[in-house]
């Protein structure tokens, strides 16, 4: 069964919604941020990045930081930029980016869920990211920003949902990036016990995005509950904060790779290298149109490259996958990528930042190499879950992303 669960959100009034909602913590850097929010005192950017309001020098895990982000929570509840529902509610949060709607739940999910294997990931964590995520909802007491969870899509849910949002919302408004956002609120008791009936008959959720905020929130409830002598399992701090998608609504996009140096091979050298696993061709083709196909571009030069039959396991869910495919037959025996997720020569680039973005970072000098990939699907993200196995590190980019501050799950 997947437990969701009703809660007294934390939010916006609808006239400051579309000020305060912010990009999520981890797709801007801090100057990004601080352009963003520098002229806007109610960007929740000031709660999720709260660097922005220290000195731009300061250690991105300084004490400080952390200080900041409940300094800044507190002050925005205080002037009534967040205010917190009287009753518990489910709501509903619709997000529509180039005329492609995405509809989920709003609710908490159970963090033993998480533990028992019921709330499936796709990737591992990195233990500083992690530590910051901790640290930040440990501090702030509650979670800033949602997870991204999705389940096979389900035709009485999405009646149940298409019946509630014919309500008034409580928030909608048109970002600065196009993209529409709407919330809905759901205060019916007997909607609330059947739609928690019906994920009840759901057998597991998948994380799609926020595997950070999923495993710092999972492991704040075993801290809390350990330090509690009288622990229940109902106390809050034992589910956070979800947006759960049915699968057919999701939209993945390519998650590209870019490399520093060629590993000390000559450019020669590379593409002779490459040609033993790739079949490799000089083209305007920038952008895969089938999976074990890759674009690649070196020098101001555009190449196809298809892998060579016998280079991967078709059967193998995981090292069929095309970001597989790269990371064993070209990034790590030629280039030297040995680890993505620790290795510092590597970037990762999400497709929202399109094409000309690869090109542009080779051509002034940064990188020298870049890869664009065929995106992942939503199938291959479930079955590998269910495989109990994970990804290569940034296999899926998912858009549109979720705000944070649109409603928040307090501990209190």
């Amino acid at each position: 069964m997947a437990i969701v669960r009703p809660f007294k959100g934390l939010r916006p009034p609808r006239d400051v919604a579309a000020k305060l909602a912010s990009l999520p913590y981890d797709v801007i850097n801090s100057q990004e941020a601080r352009e963003i929010a520098k002229d806007n005192p109610q960007s929740f950017l000031h709660v999720v990045k709260p660097e922005i309001d220290l000195d731009p020098g300061i250690n991105l895990y300084d004490q400080k930081v952390y200080d900041k982000a409940v300094e800044n929570f507190k002050m925005f509840q205080q002037k009534g930029w967040l205010k917190k529902d009287d009753s518990e509610c489910l709501y509903i949060y619709r997000e529509i980016m180039d005329g492609r709607a995405q509809i989920g739940l709003v609710c908490c999910v159970s963090a033993q869920e998480y533990w028992d294997g019921k709330i499936k990931r796709h990737e591992f964590t990195r233990k500083s990211k992690e530590e910051d995520r901790l640290k930040h909802v440990d501090m702030v007491n509650a979670n800033a920003g949602p997870v991204f969870l999705t389940y096979p899509a389900k035709s009485s849910i999405d009646s149940m949902v298409n019946e509630a949002i014919k309500t008034e919302p409580v928030a909608d408004f048109v970002a600065d990036d196009g993209i529409a956002h709407t919330v809905w609120q759901v205060k019916d008791k007997a909607w609330i016990s059947k739609m928690v009936g019906e994920f009840a008959r759901i057998p597991a959720l998948y994380v799609a995005d926020g595997h950070h905020r999923t495993q710092a929130a999972a492991r704040l409830a075993k801290i809390r509950a350990e330090k509690n002598a009288h622990h229940t399992g109902d106390e809050e701090y034992n589910f956070f904060l979800a947006v759960v998608f049915p699968h057919n609504h999701l939209f993945i996009m390519d998650y590209n790779r870019a490399v520093m140096d060629l590993n000390g091979n000559s450019e020669n050298q590379f593409l002779k290298k490459v040609s033993e696993k790739f079949t490799v061709e000089k083209t305007d083709y920038k952008k895969p149109t089938a999976a074990n196909t890759f674009g690649m571009y070196l020098k101001g030069t555009w190449y196809k490259l298809t892998a060579k039959p016998g280079t991967y396991d078709a059967n193998d869910p995981v090292n069929s996958l095309d970001v597989a495919i790269l990371q064993n037959n070209l990034l790590n025996p030629i280039l030297g990528i040995d680890d993505p997720r620790t290795n510092d020569r590597i970037d990762f680039i999400g497709g929202i930042r399109g094409i000309k973005e690869l090109e542009k970072i080779v051509d002034n000098g940064k990188f020298v190499v870049s890869f664009s990939m065929f995106p992942t699907s939503i199938r291959q993200l479930m079955k590998i879950a269910d495989s109990g196995e994970v990804m290569p590190p940034k296999s899926t980019w998912f858009e549109p992303k979720l705000r944070s501050g649109l409603i928040i799950h307090t501990y209190d």
